[in-house]
């Protein structure tokens, strides 16, 4: 019986970064551009982007910057018909959804798609 339950969390542990390889590389690619600059030298350019589904996230959830994409801080919040923030608070970007962060750290508003 012992013998069972090991391999079989030998087997799940095995397959777990398999799995999780391969989503990243599902959402990243990366493009290399070769171009003849000035004096025919070749120039080589090279962009990763990464796609995702991104993080929808929750009023009352605790906002985590590493897990938001394309993070920024909102000061010019009216340029994107943003309400002002109280004092403390603040708007920060995360992908195309503006949110409204407490100063404790939890969401207080989410705007979808104010990018």
């Amino acid at each position: 019986m012992k013998t069972l339950i090991l391999g079989t969390l030998a087997a799940l542990v095995a397959a777990a970064p398999i799995a999780t390889a391969a989503d990243a590389q599902a959402r990243q690619t990366t493009t290399t551009t070769v171009k003849r600059g000035p004096g025919g030298r070749e120039v080589v350019t090279q962009r990763t982007v990464t796609r995702g589904n991104g993080y929808a996230w929750r009023t009352g959830e605790r906002f985590d910057r590493k897990r938001a994409q394309n993070y920024r801080r909102i000061t010019e919040y009216r340029t994107y018909r943003l309400a002002a923030p109280q004092r403390g608070w603040y708007w920060a970007r995360s992908g195309r959804d503006a949110v409204l962060v407490r100063p404790n750290g939890t969401i207080a508003q989410v705007r979808r798609g104010a990018f």
